[in-house]
């Protein structure tokens, strides 16, 4: 982790950003990506507290609430998971095309870890219910990819447009202010973010 800190740290702004929030947490475990990417689902244009209690309530309907299985979930009526869980019959819709996909073999999430960022979004992204964005968190927060950097996400162009004084819809410049963060730009977007916590 040593060398991540001494990279970011040639940039200053960077350096003020990691003095200030201290090294990051990069520890946690992901039991089981089927489970992570129907969370992300779940919780997409919802707030923390939202997420979670709409996600506990769907948990309560399965066997197993830790470790989903497409099958069971396929199992269950749109109409129960709708009025008991609070998911939106659209989210249903993609949760329940994952899990069919699973089951036919036409997408393998392990398989994902083998691929490069490009190609992992490309298959991430034929699966409805996730955009370019979704896959971007999938990469950092799933498959703890290092190197992602999503020019989608408002908060990370938020953040530059106050620290770096660039245009939040400059991309050109985002993207090449990004490339000095190479090859860690997972941890970059992490300070980036943690920098609006107070604005």
């Amino acid at each position: 982790m040593k060398q991540i800190y001494i990279h970011l740290s040639k940039d200053p702004v960077m350096k003020k950003l990691i003095d200030t929030h201290g090294e990051l947490d990069w520890d946690w475990e992901v039991k089981d990506i089927f489970t992570a990417i129907v969370g992300e689902i779940i919780s997409q244009q919802l707030s923390g507290k939202a997420a979670d209690t709409i996600e506990g309530r769907f948990k309560k309907l399965l066997k197993q609430p830790d470790l989903y299985s497409p099958q069971e979930i396929l199992k269950l009526e749109n109409e129960v998971i709708r009025s008991q869980a609070g998911i939106s019959y659209a989210k249903i819709k993609y949760i329940k095309g994952l899990s069919q996909a699973v089951i036919d073999k036409t997408i393998n999430l392990d398989a994902i870890e083998l691929l490069s960022n490009e190609e992992a979004l490309v298959q991430l992204t034929q699966l409805k219910g996730i955009g370019p964005w979704t896959a971007e968190m999938l990469l950092m927060f799933t498959y703890k990819r290092p190197d992602v950097f999503s020019l989608g996400d408002a908060g990370l162009r938020k953040a530059i447009s106050i620290l770096y004084k660039i245009d939040r819809s400059d991309e050109v410049a985002i993207l090449k202010l990004s490339e000095r963060w190479k090859p860690y730009r997972t941890f970059a977007s992490r300070y980036l973010w943690k920098s609006l916590d107070n604005r």
